[in-house]
């Protein structure tokens, strides 16, 4: 079982006082609903990682959500046909704020061997990515790492972020409202 540290803040007899921030932050790493939007190898790496040996509910990614509007994070696996490409940018437009992304195996992250004119190379080029996991298909291991990458940035990420000028910036690039 995970045990996760306190944040820093005042202590004493029968009190603890600390940030709004860094309380959202804990409950927010700590509580992520994936999104899998599998469609090869990279699919299946996922469902090991979901089984019982490495038993991703450790760290609060248990409930795998297959509607949008209930995920935070969506995980793109697998080669994404430029067909597709619509769908996983209606997907993300779906999600609510705040939303992370990752790409996980050489597909979804460069397109992989399929260097041809059906293949998008790179879900970076329709949707914002957080992290990439390498691979072909990636361990679950890589799949763990990954995930803990995505808590780091939703932990110590700033609650205004979301509205800041240079996130609505990032978004307005990929034409995304």
């Amino acid at each position: 079982m995970k045990t996760v540290a306190a944040p820093d803040g005042v202590e004493g007899a029968g009190f603890f006082a600390t940030s709004l921030e860094k309380v959202v932050g804990i409950a927010r790493a700590n509580s992520l609903w994936p999104l899998p939007f599998a469609t090869s190898c990279c699919g299946i790496e996922f469902m090991a990682t979901m089984g019982a040996h490495y038993d991703i509910s450790r760290f609060g990614s248990e409930r795998p959500s297959f509607s949008p509007r209930q995920a935070d994070l969506l995980m793109v696996m697998g080669t994404i046909a430029k067909k597709m490409a619509p769908i996983v940018k209606q997907v993300y437009e779906q999600m609510a704020e705040p939303r992370w992304v990752l790409a996980m195996g050489a597909c979804a992250s460069s397109g992989g061997i399929f260097d041809s004119y059906s293949v998008l190379q790179g879900i970076d080029r329709i949707i914002p990515v957080d992290v990439y996991i390498p691979g072909c298909p990636p361990r679950p291991e890589q799949v763990l790492d990954g995930l803990m990458r995505i808590q780091d940035l939703a932990k110590n990420e700033s609650i205004r972020r979301r509205n800041s000028p240079e996130y609505q910036e990032l978004l307005a690039s990929y034409n995304i409202k």
